[in-house]
């Protein structure tokens, strides 16, 4: 697995390749960044990060929610971005004293247009323009499926924490009920709940092409999470992190944001594609209504007795079938006498 080394330093360059292999120049941008010791946030208009509902900042982290019940809170950048092609790198940590699935809800990574509006979306609103990244902590679709008789298919059920990402165009729903499956790009799984090690994710927009990799298991490797072509983000939107607790809660800590701006080789031809300007966030090619789920199976009861009639009915035809050839045998037969 390929590692990404970053440099600490804004004003040094270190050159890395994107997954196609253009060569790029990674540049560490300060002001879309925080990090301790958090000196950038706060209400002043000098700040370069904004407070939102319960988060609070302590020396080692801002904590977005405690393991309370009925909490939400956010961090969010004063300042848009205008970058072409960008990486993101999230040092988090989720932790608290439930224990599986009775932990929750999660938090959200945000490049999105509106900022500071607090909602059900893991803490930010919904109907959202922009790109989330949400690390979901509590499977609420089990529920769903069993009040509707369905069930997952073979290849669709996800172990929680799961770490799903989602482009808004500002009509477009969350459907918490069922985990964001609708309107999810992908995803995977990342049991990132009560580790000793440090866990990121890593968030990378360039050329037009989402990729999203994770570091939770201590290795200081970098794995696969997601990767989409085609996406279309405009300029000018803000960086933000929320979390959401309900009758389950969690600790949704946020150790560091760093943001990077690349700098990509482009051939004249990829300069000329891309100089259409970018209005609505969209996805080229995507079917967002996606069928995960199938109508569930017969009970026993029903199955033992549609085995019983399907054997009855064929014995039946049996029967007939022997009562006709019995009659056709004995009419051939009187027509030789």
């Amino acid at each position: 697995m390929m590692r990404w080394i970053h440099l600490t330093l804004a004003l040094i360059a270190s050159p890395c390749f994107s997954d196609d292999g253009h060569e790029m120049e990674e540049f560490l941008k300060r002001e879309y960044s925080l990090s301790k010791p958090y000196q950038g946030i706060g209400s002043a208009s000098s700040s370069h990060w904004e407070l939102m509902g319960d988060a609070m900042v302590t020396l080692d982290q801002v904590r977005l929610t405690p393991d309370m019940q009925s909490k939400q809170g956010a961090v969010w950048s004063r300042l848009p971005c205008h970058l072409n092609d960008w990486e993101l790198q999230v040092h988090f940590k989720i932790h608290g004293q439930g224990k599986k699935n009775l932990n929750g809800d999660g938090m959200a990574i945000w490049y999105a247009k509106e900022r500071m509006d607090a909602g059900p979306v893991f803490g930010n609103k919904d109907n959202f323009t922009g790109l989330g990244v949400f690390v979901d902590t509590y499977p609420n679709e089990e529920k769903y499926l069993e009040a509707q008789k369905k069930r997952y298919t073979p290849r669709s059920e996800r172990i929680f924490p799961y770490v799903i990402a989602m482009i808004g165009n500002g009509t477009i729903g969350y459907d918490h009920e069922r985990d964001g499956r609708p309107t999810e790009l992908g995803g995977c799984n990342a049991m990132v709940r009560n580790l000793k090690h440090d866990t990121f994710i890593f968030i990378r927009y360039v050329r037009r092409r989402l990729t999203i990799m994770i570091d939770i298991d201590g290795q200081h490797e970098w794995r696969d999470c997601l990767d989409i072509p085609g996406v279309r983000l405009p300029q000018g939107y803000y960086f933000g992190a929320s979390a959401l607790t309900g009758d389950l809660s969690d600790n949704h800590d946020l150790i560091s944001l760093k943001l990077y701006q690349l700098t990509v080789l482009r051939s004249k031809l990829e300069e000329e594609e891309e100089e259409e300007e970018i209005k609505v966030p969209s996805v080229d090619n995507v079917d967002l209504l996606k069928p995960y789920f199938t109508e569930e199976g017969m009970s026993g009861i029903a199955i033992f007795f549609t085995a019983l009639f399907s054997m009855l009915g064929l014995f039946l035809l049996i029967v007939i079938s022997l009562v006709v050839y019995s009659h056709w045998t004995e009419s051939r037969k009187k027509r030789f006498y």
